[in-house]
């Protein structure tokens, strides 16, 4: 084949990839530079109907585009050049795996030819991430191979995708066509011949093959739900989106007559109507008996922050065990006994739900969560100045739309013990499916330009230090976002372990840095703040709602202040109530 012929087809594919994908659902594409991939560039830059976002390191692209799919709803596509630009997606690609998020990952790689021969940028690229993502290998591109047969290959894999997938894209040099246009412009009689099979498809906007998705709708019958019902029981849920509208659940809760227990990420920890403070409720003698008089449970979603929640769950012996989720994965690290219905939460809701036999039996842990509420207020707002305090504030600052993207390690553990009881609720995204401390900032900032919301996040010192490069991304925002780092020196979620001693608590877990953060923020413009008592952040934490930009506050607090008032806040939940 011409070298001029070559290039073509390479860019050809591109083109009928990007726009099949975007067919598929695919709105957001993110790109890092790269020579490999430039058919696959060109084909994005030059699609219109699609968005793009650059950032010069793969592993922060890969957790934007993890942001981008989880508050856009849709999948969204990477595009990186051949080598270990791709392993550095491993990361993104392992947590949106785990936590259902369909990222497309669109590798340019070396033909075959230079695999294992020492030719430059050239590793083993299919199979990279293992089970963690579904695979298509596509060969060279080539005018032999159909391209009815290339988009039926992408077709069968994006329908009612849920999970991240790798589409390898190998490529022979030349990768640079002489000339861009639109696809179905091109004058070459060679590029003209191989589309004619598509002449239709070339004339709508649909998928070459239309797929039918299927939601799932399962719920037990009418006699399943009174059988059910018949006892003491609670409804747990654990992690879920907010475009699922947890909120239903809470008039499920009223029609039955039992208690709801919240999780972090459960879009209503901070909701009245339900035990928000589980987690310290489990840690108070009294309510933790009264709770496990309970026989049977009721799970919306799963993955808990709280151990004592997760040790309630397995510790009991079910009379029946029902979990609801949107796709079929086994989360229960406790492995009960247990039906699983695969639904949304409107589907099952709407059910034909009865009164319990046992309604409003729990009643009574409603005036202990409140009392909670009056101890953190007093011990906490009213308190010394950190994290805990800090993380209150955050959360009962009502701007609107706020949403808040929370961070692992201790941010995340602080919102879930001590979270506010307000009228309001925050659109709360963690990355809680591996739980890592990588790629934060730029899952958060994906999550922002996912559906332009005022975001504010939320995170510790070593995972800023993690994820420093970037600020880059931050800085391309254009809608309020705040970036609030807890900077106490190093990673003091340790001070909680049973580590045998301080000085290897010192060397080899807490790690502390001595860094901060007002010199990265300057180095790439972004405004910054820093402050040590509570009144200070409160002046620049509203005024940073005043900029459709982003903006950083450092809140600087002693290495033993948060452990030291958990410990503290422990002792009073178990004997003040």
């Amino acid at each position: 084949m011409a070298h001029q012929s070559i290039a073509d087809i390479n860019f050809l594919w591109g083109q009928l990839i990007l726009e099949e994908l975007q067919r598929l659902g695919v709105k957001h594409v993110c790109l890092a530079p790269g020579s490999r991939s430039s058919p696959l560039t060109l084909a994005a830059a030059q699609q219109a109907k699609l968005t793009t976002h650059s950032h010069f390191d793969e592993r922060g692209l890969g957790f934007m585009a993890l942001g981008l799919a989880k508050s856009s709803q849709a999948p969204v596509a990477i595009i990186t050049t051949s080598g270990t630009a791709v392993a550095n997606l491993y990361p993104a690609v392992i947590e949106a795996w785990l936590t259902q998020v369909p990222l497309i990952v669109l590798s340019g790689d070396r033909p075959i030819e230079l695999i294992d021969c020492g030719a430059n940028q050239a590793i083993p690229q299919p199979g990279i991430f293992a089970q963690y993502a579904k695979q298509i290998n596509l060969p060279t591109a080539d005018f032999d191979f159909p391209a009815s047969a290339l988009l039926t290959s992408l077709d069968q894999a994006v329908s009612g995708l849920t999970q991240p997938l790798h589409i390898n894209c190998m490529y022979r040099e030349p990768l640079y066509p002489e000339k861009v246009c639109a696809l179905g412009e091109q004058d070459s009689v060679a590029i003209q011949n191989y589309l004619k099979p598509l002449a239709n498809w070339l004339e709508h906007s649909h998928p070459f093959t239309d797929y039918q998705s299927s939601v799932p709708g399962n719920t037990p019958c009418e006699a399943s739900l009174r059988r059910f019902v018949h006892g003491k029981g609670v409804i747990v849920l654990g992690t879920l989106s907010p475009d699922e509208d947890p909120k239903q659940i809470l008039e499920l809760a009223k029609t039955i007559g039992w208690p709801v227990l919240v999780d972090a990420q459960s879009q209503l920890r901070q909701h009245p109507q339900v035990l928000g403070h589980i987690d310290q409720l489990l840690h108070h003698s009294p309510s933790k008996k009264m709770l496990q008089q309970a026989d049977r449970v009721l799970v919306f979603g799963g993955r808990f922050v709280s151990k004592r929640l997760i040790q309630y769950l397995a510790e009991l012996s079910w009379h029946t065990y029902w979990q609801v989720l949107a796709h079929q994965q086994r989360l229960d690290p406790s492995h009960q006994t247990k039906q699983v219905w695969l639904s949304s939460i409107t589907h099952f809701c709407r059910a034909p739900w009865h009164r319990s036999s046992q309604a409003l039996w729990a009643d009574s842990l409603q005036a202990t969560n409140h009392q909670l509420e009056a101890i953190f207020n007093d011990k906490i707002d009213n308190g010394e100045f950190g994290e805990a305090q800090t993380m209150r504030e955050i959360a009962k600052y009502n701007s609107g739309e706020q949403q808040l993207f929370i961070g692992n390690s201790l941010p995340i553990r602080l919102y879930d013990m001590y979270a506010p009881l307000t009228e309001k609720t925050n659109n709360i995204y963690t990355n809680r499916g591996a739980s890592g401390i990588d790629g934060l900032i730029a899952t958060a900032v994906g999550v922002a330009k996912g559906n332009q919301q005022p975001t504010s996040m939320i995170i510790g010192d070593i995972s800023c230090l993690h994820d420093l490069n970037s600020f880059a991304l931050l800085k391309q925002l254009s809608s309020t976002f705040v970036l609030v780092i807890f900077n106490n020196d190093g990673g003091n979620i340790f001070n909680l372990l049973p580590v045998p001693n301080e000085q290897l608590r010192n060397d080899y877990y807490r790690l502390s840095h001595g860094c901060e953060f007002g010199y990265g923020a300057a180095m790439f413009n972004l405004a910054y703040r820093q402050v040590d008592e509570l009144d200070d952040f409160k002046q620049v934490y509203q005024e940073a709602f005043e900029f459709e930009c982003a903006s950083v506050i450092e809140v600087n607090v002693s290495p033993n202040q948060a452990s030291d008032q958990i410990a503290e806040l422990a002792q009073w939940v178990k004997q003040a109530l």
